[in-house]
C-alpha cells in the first residue's frame, strides 16, 4: 500500500522522527521511531491538516481512542478509512 495517502502520512511521520519517509515501516511503532507523546499528537495534528479530518484521538488516554496508534500500518489504515468516509 504506497498510495498517495499512505506517502503523505509516512512523510509527516518522517518529518517529525527526523527520517527518511522510506524509513517508516508499517510494523514500526510511534516509540522506535523515536516519537514521543508529544511528536505525536503534532503528528496527528499535521494529518488532519493535511487531509482535512478529525482523528478521534484523546492523548490523555490514548488507549481509550477509536484510534489505533500502536503501529504506522494502523495508523495508516485508520486515515485511510477516515478519508474514505470524508468522500461520502
Amino acid at each position: 500500500m504506497t498510495d498517495d495517502i499512505t506517502q503523505r502520512i509516512r512523510a509527516i511521520i518522517a518529518e517529525q522522527a527526523m527520517l527518511e519517509p522510506d524509513q517508516i515501516t508499517d510494523d514500526a511503532d510511534p516509540a522506535e521511531l523515536g516519537i514521543d507523546s508529544l511528536g505525536l499528537v503534532e503528528s496527528i495534528f499535521a494529518i488532519e491538516e493535511e487531509f482535512d479530518i478529525s482523528i478521534p484521538f484523546n492523548a490523555n488516554e490514548p488507549e481509550k481512542s477509536d484510534f489505533d496508534i500502536s503501529n504506522m500500518g494502523t495508523i495508516i489504515a485508520a486515515v485511510h478509512r477516515l478519508v474514505a468516509g470524508k468522500a461520502e
